[in-house]
């Protein structure tokens, strides 16, 4: 079973979506269940997660509303506020919620590097555990050195690095990101998502071969049992189409076991997420 463990919905609006920028503009409209299940159908592809774009629990309530309605969505990954006073409270409203595996914060678009290591962010993290949900986390590779700390903190809540930690391959920045993520590897509770890497390229000029060092490292520091395909859907369509997204991924991984490759194109993201 093939499982898309990383895809977004939106109905576009300009200032809600402003990090949608000129050279991103043919993403600039609404993209739904229906634009979905034809790509899928297209590619094989049996079932998602959908996870959060916008920082507001109006998001969550859209996507556990899309998630009711079509049963190709497997899982949601929403968002709170974690640094509520009231967020067991809100998480305890979202456990009702079967659907609901997981939250995410946009951590990247943090100016403070340390964000993560707040003692009002931690507090509202700690909450996870209780209701069995996991976290995504999304940050630039400058914010690994907190995420290492971040993740020890917690070792009964799984974690999983989105769009394995963006590095900076169009300006082919590797060692520093490589040193950081094969130590977050080595935390049993942090899988990684092979998703949003052709965005990290150049949109234009991208070849798998540029890829392939930072998925070898991914794959050397996690293992097959701890990473997961990711589409980053539509957002991969600025560099990009589904099938090759696909293809990259499947391509890089033909030489392992052909359980190895069924466990990364699906059952990890069963696992993780509890689908």
């Amino acid at each position: 079973m093939v499982i898309d463990s990383h895809q977004h919905f939106w109905q576009y609006e300009p200032v809600k979506h402003d990090w949608i920028d000129d050279e991103m503009a043919v993403i600039r409209k609404n993209f739904l269940p229906t634009d979905l299940q034809q790509v899928y159908q297209e590619n094989d592809v049996d079932g998602c997660v959908a996870v959060q774009a916008d920082q507001t629990t109006a998001e969550t309530d859209f996507l556990i509303d899309l998630a009711t309605k079509n049963n190709f969505i497997r899982g949601i990954v929403g968002w709170v506020d974690f640094r509520a006073e009231n967020i067991d409270e809100v998480l305890e409203h979202y456990s009702q919620h079967e659907v609901v595996k997981g939250f995410r914060h946009v951590v990247q678009g943090e100016p403070d590097h340390n964000f993560l290591l707040r003692p009002n962010f931690l507090n509202g993290i700690s909450k996870l555990e209780k209701y069995g949900f996991t976290y995504d986390i999304l940050v630039f590779p400058h914010q690994l050195g907190a995420v290492l700390e971040f993740v020890k903190k917690f070792p009964n809540i799984n974690f999983v690095i989105d769009h394995i930690a963006k590095p900076y391959i169009k300006d082919g920045f590797y060692d520093g990101w490589a040193i950081l993520m094969k130590e977050i590897g080595k935390q049993p509770n942090v899988y990684c998502k092979l998703s949003g890497m052709i965005t990290e390229a150049d949109y234009k000029t991208w070849t798998p071969k540029q890829l392939e060092p930072y998925m070898q490292l991914v794959l050397e520091a996690f293992g097959a049992q701890k990473i997961m395909y990711g589409s980053d859907w539509p957002v991969c369509l600025v560099a990009g189409n589904y099938t090759q997204v696909k293809e990259t991924v499947t391509n890089f991984i033909a030489n392992l076991s052909s359980q190895e490759q069924a466990t990364i194109m699906g059952e990890n993201a069963i696992k993780f997420y509890n689908l």
